[in-house]
């Protein structure tokens, strides 16, 4: 493989809520990882795991408690002057989880789509900006009927396309797409997730996918990094990832996803994940380390060992 481009690189990202309290939280708890330009990047866990907090964090809508995030080699945290954020955000942005909450239903779907071009002044006029918007509502399935109306006359995945469009108003390089299919029935989710590889491709863009439902990753991830509670316990090439899951809360989450074979279902054993089963010692800590090349794993020195033997020949 060719020397893949570095474009987005995560270094020991905290996101730390009600700190110094007794009921403090670490949602998200040192993690490092990068995303490749062109790549999408699949981020996978539980509820609460603190995924969705790891990409608003990385789009400064909260602002992390400790490490960096660096965009094009630019530190996203570090940045100061409102000109320096206006750019920022024209090259990152996010698809949000509720095709129904985040879309405002006083505006008309022309100016929902238009705010980013109104922001970043990309339209000279009315016309132009009219046609940019009859453009992007094409891009993503839509027509130009759709401009006037209002959001409640849309279904949740024809809302979904107005919130893809909206994100690609402004021609983003990068974008996060915070479970954006969860909130939709099963037969509109492939049409979306379908949208997105149509649009990466014909645009160049580097995606971020965060959900739960770990087939519907497997299906558009490049790459996927497994977190619990607010670790990054696993990161591997998607294929390796399903063929070959390393660290037990991996296992764990695999062996949970349902296959419509009734017979195999009735037999299947379910893997439970016990944190208490790696009784780290003192002294003991566990680092994400690369057992196979390009597989990442949350372990111990002495587990990191026992991976390498075991998975050696795998």
């Amino acid at each position: 493989m060719t020397q893949r481009e570095k474009l987005l690189e995560i270094k020991n990202l905290k996101q730390h809520f009600n700190i110094g309290k007794p009921n403090e939280v670490k949602a998200v708890d040192d993690i490092s990882f990068d995303i490749y330009r062109g790549e999408t990047l699949g981020l996978v866990g539980e509820s609460g795991c603190g995924k969705s907090t790891t990409g608003r964090t990385i789009i400064r809508l909260y602002d992390a408690t400790g490490g960096e995030v660096l965009f094009d080699g630019e530190n996203v945290h570090g940045k100061k002057s409102r000109s320096d954020l206006k750019k920022f955000n024209r090259k990152m942005q996010m698809i949000f989880q509720d095709p129904y909450a985040s879309l405002n239903p006083r505006m008309k779907v022309s100016d929902l789509i238009a705010e980013g071009i109104d922001i970043h002044g990309l339209a000279k006029n009315n016309k132009e900006r009219m046609d940019r918007v009859v453009e992007l509502l094409e891009t993503v399935g839509l027509n130009r009927e759709h401009a006037n109306r209002y959001p409640h006359e849309f279904s949740g995945g024809q809302r979904q396309r107005i919130g893809i469009a909206r994100a690609l108003a402004v021609e983003p390089k990068f974008i996060i797409a915070d479970e954006p299919i969860s909130a939709l029935d099963v037969s509109i989710q492939a049409q979306v997730v379908n949208l997105m590889r149509k649009l990466q491709k014909e645009k160049g863009l580097t995606y971020l996918f965060i959900a739960h439902d770990l087939s519907m990753v497997k299906y558009i991830s490049d790459r996927i990094g497994v977190m619990y509670y607010g670790k990054l316990v696993e990161l591997a090439n998607a294929d390796e990832l399903y063929r070959n899951p390393i660290h037990p809360y991996t296992q764990s989450l695999l062996s949970a996803i349902p296959l419509p074979d009734p017979d195999y279902e009735r037999t299947r054993v379910r893997k439970t994940y016990d944190p208490d089963q790696h009784n780290y010692k003192p002294g003991e800590e566990p680092q994400f380390r690369e057992v196979k090349p390009g597989h990442f794993v949350m372990c111990s020195e002495t587990e990191f060992k026992q991976y390498q033997k075991q998975h050696a020949t795998v």
